[in-house]
């Protein structure tokens, strides 16, 4: 905490971040984000956030700072590096694939070194807010706004030498020009893509309908996080994926280099290796598992509503797609699923069992009496091993 006769300087706010483990410190004007406002009511008129709400729900909260903070005038914006490189996968039955940016509470150190700054600025007796992945900041235009980085195809945010594994954040404040003297003038970051379109090339669905538009119908990342029946057309592309995706990443050029890769906290050295039990997760476990323990071991993942029923539904698609038919503990599996009390799983397990040629077990619900499992029984379903998975 500050002393309020000590003269504020944006140095002093950007320091006491990095010290506290942010990677990138910028600010810009907390002015309206107009642009981003008519392109997300431009996208949302279109159906292409499907069920997300997040800053569709309230466009112009989202795209106000003031709506959050009366007088603000300045956003403090920052990014914090959650890049590891995987770990091996592990041997022994169907493991699911966990996306990289929860391998660990990266959140948890960004939001720590939004605090510090925050604290600089309220010791000075100015008010302060931090906000990171909540409906009310676009926190992405702020970002490119404050001069941390372009907006790549595959629409996120790239740091120049740093690539786009980071989650951003602001801190909002009512301290303005006049009290931050040295506050730097924002410049927009060119463009780094140029010609590239290997993210849109590499989706798994063509989720990337246009450079930096996102269908979130499409999104597996979303999909996984949405409620009801898994889209069929979109179950053999998610393959092994249990929590996010990574793909339009992993191909980015500056993601994939090497001796750009920073490590996470900014302090340069070895990239350090994710955490397996983070990254992999076994599906055979996840299935098994109470409600309780469910939500206790994976309780930082968005579930849907709560439901830990999502979880076992997307597990169901990933066994179909990974599942050996003829293990006896996947078959176990596959029958418990059938006689789940809940449809929701039931038809999963349908396409699930059917896809491992497991169709001997959906004689547990030839007489199903819910028409979603019904409708499961009656379609095709493309065995595993005849497609490209």
């Amino acid at each position: 905490m500050g002393d309020v006769d000590e003269p504020l300087t944006f140095r002093a706010v950007r320091a006491a971040g990095l010290d506290a483990g942010l990677d990138v410190v910028g600010a810009c004007s907390a002015a309206p984000f107009l642009d981003a406002r008519d392109v997300i009511e431009e996208r949302k008129a279109a159906g292409l956030n499907g069920t997300m709400q997040f800053t569709y729900r309230n466009p112009t909260r989202a795209t106000d700072p003031s709506v959050t903070l009366p007088g603000a005038q300045t956003l403090v914006v920052a990014a914090c590096s959650y890049h590891r490189d995987p770990p091996d996968r592990p041997a022994g039955g169907p493991v699911g694939a966990v996306a990289r940016y929860v391998w660990a509470d990266d959140q948890a150190r960004l939001i720590a070194g939004l605090e510090a700054m925050a604290d600089v600025l309220r010791g000075t007796g100015h008010r302060a807010v931090v906000i990171t992945d909540q409906n009310n900041l676009v926190d992405r235009a702020a970002a490119h706004r404050g001069g941390l980085g372009w907006f790549g195809k595959n629409a996120n945010l790239l740091v120049p030498g740093r690539g786009s594994w980071f989650v951003l954040g602001s801190v909002l404040t009512d301290a303005g020009p006049d009290d931050l003297p040295d506050l730097p003038a924002a410049e927009v970051v060119a463009d780094g893509c140029g010609p590239c379109e290997r993210c849109i090339d590499a989706c798994p669905t063509g989720a990337i309908v246009a450079p930096g538009v996102v269908d979130a119908r499409r999104c597996l990342s979303w999909t996984l996080q949405s409620t009801g029946s898994f889209p069929r057309d979109q179950r053999v592309a998610l393959g092994a994926r249990i929590y996010g995706c990574d793909d339009c990443q992993e191909v980015c050029p500056p993601n994939r280099r090497e001796l750009l890769r920073a490590a996470p906290g900014g302090r340069g050295g070895p990239v350090p290796v994710g955490d397996p039990r983070r990254a992999w997760v076994s599906i055979l476990e996840l299935l098994a598992a109470t409600d309780a323990e469910l939500l206790a071991r994976h309780g930082r993942w968005y579930v849907a509503e709560r439901n830990p029923v999502h979880l076992r539904r997307n597990a169901l698609v990933v066994l179909g797609n990974v599942g050996d038919g003829t293990d006896p503990a996947v078959r176990a599996a596959l029958r418990q699923a059938l006689q789940h009390p809940d449809p929701l799983l039931r038809s999963h397990a349908v396409w699930a069992s059917r896809r491992l040629g497991c169709d001997d077990l959906t004689s547990l619900v030839e007489h199903d009496p819910d028409p979603s499992v019904r409708e499961e029984l009656a379609l095709a379903v493309v065995p595993r091993g005849t497609d490209r998975s």
